[in-house]
């Protein structure tokens, strides 16, 4: 144990905060800084907190109603321009609804468009399993030349906001509506398709993203009261994928767990499943919602019944384990 307390980092916070609100915060930042930018709402401004952006440049703003098909074709447009384009809307309104003007307009016209999709997942909460999307994450890696970004507190969220806007092509932005602890650093660089290493461990490799890494740093918590040293990564760029800081985290575990609010079909996991099955077979157990649709509910019970939560990293990394 003496040996595992050296290898054992904690995290603490003091504020929880949205990460929506992280991405207000980095857009109204983009619009003193970047005079390029724009942005686009599908009648959501509230819920995207793109309000002082708004504030300080109306003509800059384009409020395109409940037309969210029509939003991407017209963010696709200004980038001929030169734009830099923002649209924000739901995650479930941001793919779902309009996969083949992201598809044709976006993605095979290689558009320098942001998809900025917020109310993510369970946590969405009591708006039910129809604006819930967990497929979204699949949805949009798939796209040839897609940069797909989930992010995990508010100041995560607004580094990447405002790094986005430097980096030519598509990319999606994924982010959520609940409060949730805010521990990573204000003055962070935001560096696309480079993971972030947590905790450092010798036992289990723990990769999470959005929501789930603070689940992972708690359920570490609770393996090194059991003796067991997790390595925890905070996987921000599903796509690209930091191939690299997985295989050279499970060199040393022999054992992964992947840990996300979505899908399993589709999502971080698989991703990182390809990569072992290519270079290192290894061990693999999975946190994330099985094959199902949510339903209405409080974020925080959705996320218990759906095992999105640390108590369920901690069980699947005490089987992963087992099978080393």
């Amino acid at each position: 144990m003496e040996g595992l307390g050296r290898l054992m980092k904690t995290y603490t916070y003091t504020e929880k905060k949205d990460t929506r609100s992280g991405f207000g915060a980095g857009l109204a930042e983009l619009g003193r800084t970047n005079p390029n930018v724009v942005a686009l709402c599908a009648d959501l401004v509230g819920s995207l907190k793109m309000e002082k952006f708004i504030e300080e440049n109306p003509e800059r703003f384009f409020q395109i109603g409940i037309a969210e098909a029509n939003m991407m074709g017209i963010a696709a447009g200004l980038t001929i321009g030169g734009k830099i384009p923002f649209t924000g809307t739901f995650a479930n309104f941001s793919t779902g609804r309009v996969y083949d003007q992201i598809r044709q307009s976006i993605a095979y016209s290689d558009k320098n468009v942001k998809i900025c999709a917020s109310h993510a997942g369970l946590t969405l909460g009591e708006d039910g399993a129809t604006h819930q999307i967990l497929e979204d994450i699949g949805l949009m890696k798939m796209l040839p030349g897609m940069t797909v970004i989930n992010t995990c507190d508010y100041n995560q969220t607004k580094a990447a906001t405002i790094a986005i806007a430097d980096y030519h092509g598509p990319v999606y932005l994924r982010f959520g509506r609940p409060v949730v602890p805010i521990f990573t650093p204000e003055d962070q660089k935001f560096e696309i398709g480079k993971a972030v290493m947590l905790t450092e461990g010798t036992d289990v490799t723990i990769v999470a993203t959005g929501h789930l890494v603070w689940e992972a740093l708690e359920a570490s918590k609770v393996l090194f009261e059991k003796g067991i040293s997790a390595e925890v990564i905070n996987i921000h760029t599903i796509k690209p994928l930091d191939e690299e800081a997985i295989l050279k985290s499970v060199a040393k575990t022999g054992c992964i767990v992947t840990a996300e609010e979505h899908n399993y079909l589709g999502g971080l996991g698989e991703s990182v499943a390809r990569v072992l099955a290519l270079n290192n077979p290894t061990p693999q157990e999975f946190v994330a919602t099985n094959d199902t649709f949510g339903e209405s509910g409080i974020p925080s019970q959705l996320m218990d019944k759906y095992g999105l939560n640390s108590a369920a990293i901690v069980e699947k990394s005490l089987s992963v384990i087992k099978r080393k």
